[in-house]
């Protein structure tokens, strides 16, 4: 493999957060060494930044489906796979084919189902998934609304290590909504749940893997009581980490305005108030992980009245650019923004990636941050086709991607 010499770019290590300019020498997958007036190789290929972004490739910490093409196109090199699979990934073999469905292009990151079949009742074989790769062990789309069986699973958990993924939303309130309860469902007409369905999972599980001594990681964060008891909960030193998607710190409730089934997600979009919560969240580091929810459903999913339309979005070949407009907005800087989108998700899953420090894996992105581009459904990358972000001028683009040190 030949040796690739990156000069003159913008270094942006999210691990050490810091953002200098110089050169990287990537060779044998691996980075060699960062500096300035690197020498080149014989035999190296040399690439001018010109000062564009050079920085790890994202590991996106939520898709729900293996989608290579998008992946690539929004600056991922790694993603975290729901156990939301048919079948579900409750079993060895099943984790060890997920892993492979993303070479020789995309490292995919199996996480365990947490019951079997996902229904919420008996537990799954975690150690034996572990085994075969998995990285962590997620409830899938839905909460385990057992307490008895949730602290089963965390101690099962503990004894192994793993980081518990808990989607947080009560079954029993939410059970047939479509929406947050509020001013914009009741004026539209769709069922809804309480918003307190979030924060009331949330304070369950955060209360059992106390008391199981267990690592939790809330899946997707939404609502502004939620962040709270996240922040009160690190604050008295547990184990609790948490991650929530672009949408739900771009948008609010009010997105749902001409019962647009693009904007129908899981969890339901919330209020204004709920959103300033989620980026002040976000900028202060009680959430900890920023993933795209990657969930692309087909047109015949989502052209359907609101309440009968399939929760989701595609979100892996925005994640970047959706990220990078809290950048434009002050909310975070470029090192923040990739400790989000890479080196949070390398520290809390125990995985490579999400740093230029020498030795570190090559899955790298050349970045260009300022170039414009328009969101546009018909013609995102790979399966997509929904997203509530339709129309959307942005600004961020890949000009090179790099995955164990080749192109992918």
């Amino acid at each position: 493999m030949k040796p690739i010499l990156f000069r003159n770019a913008r270094l942006v290590d999210p691990m050490t957060g810091s953002e200098t300019s110089g050169d990287l020498l990537v060779a044998e997958r691996v980075i060699a060494a960062t500096g300035h007036g690197l020498a080149a190789p014989v035999e190296a290929e040399i690439i001018e930044a010109d000062g564009l972004v050079l920085a790890p490739g994202l590991i996106d910490a939520t898709v729900f489906r293996t989608d290579v093409e998008a992946a690539v196109a929004g600056g991922i090199t790694s993603v975290l796979l729901m156990p939301d699979q048919s079948p579900p990934l409750d079993d060895p073999a099943l984790v060890e084919r997920a892993e492979r469905l993303g070479k020789p292009r995309l490292w995919v990151r199996p996480l365990a189902a947490a019951t079997r079949g996902l229904n919420g009742r008996e537990l799954a074989e975690l150690s034996l998934m572990k085994e075969a790769g998995a990285v962590g062990v997620a409830t899938g789309r839905t909460a385990i609304a057992d307490a008895q069986v949730m602290l089963r699973l965390l101690r099962y958990a503990a004894g192994l290590k793993m980081v518990v993924i808990a989607h947080a939303e009560c079954p029993a309130l939410t059970a047939g909504a479509a929406a947050s309860e509020g001013e914009f469902a009741t004026r539209l007409g769709i069922p809804a749940a309480p918003a307190v369905a979030e924060a009331l999972q949330i304070a369950r599980d955060i209360r059992l893997a106390a008391e199981a001594g267990a690592a939790l990681h809330i899946a997707c964060v939404s609502t502004a009581e939620g962040v709270e008891l996240i922040r009160q909960a690190q604050a008295d030193g547990h184990d609790v980490s948490a991650g929530t998607a672009p949408a739900y710190a771009l948008l609010s409730e009010s997105a749902l305005v001409g019962y647009r089934s693009f904007a129908r997600l899981s969890p339901p979009l919330r209020t204004e108030r709920d959103r300033h919560a989620i980026r002040q969240g976000l900028s202060d580091g009680t959430i900890s992980i920023l993933a795209s929810r990657h969930d692309p459903r087909t047109q015949e999913e989502k052209r359907l009245p609101f309440a009968d339309a399939a929760p989701g979005a595609a979100g892996s070949a925005t994640l970047l650019s959706l990220g990078l407009t809290l950048v434009h907005d002050g909310l975070l800087n470029l090192a923040q923004l990739f400790a989000l989108t890479a080196a949070n998700p390398a520290r809390r899953f125990g995985l490579p990636g999400g740093s230029l420090a020498a030795g570190a894996p090559a899955d790298l992105m050349l970045l260009d941050p300022a170039a414009p581009w328009r969101i546009d459904a018909d013609t995102l990358p790979g399966h997509a086709g929904n997203t509530p972000f339709d129309g959307l001028p942005t600004q961020g683009k890949v000009r090179l991607l790099l995955k164990g040190g080749e192109r992918p």
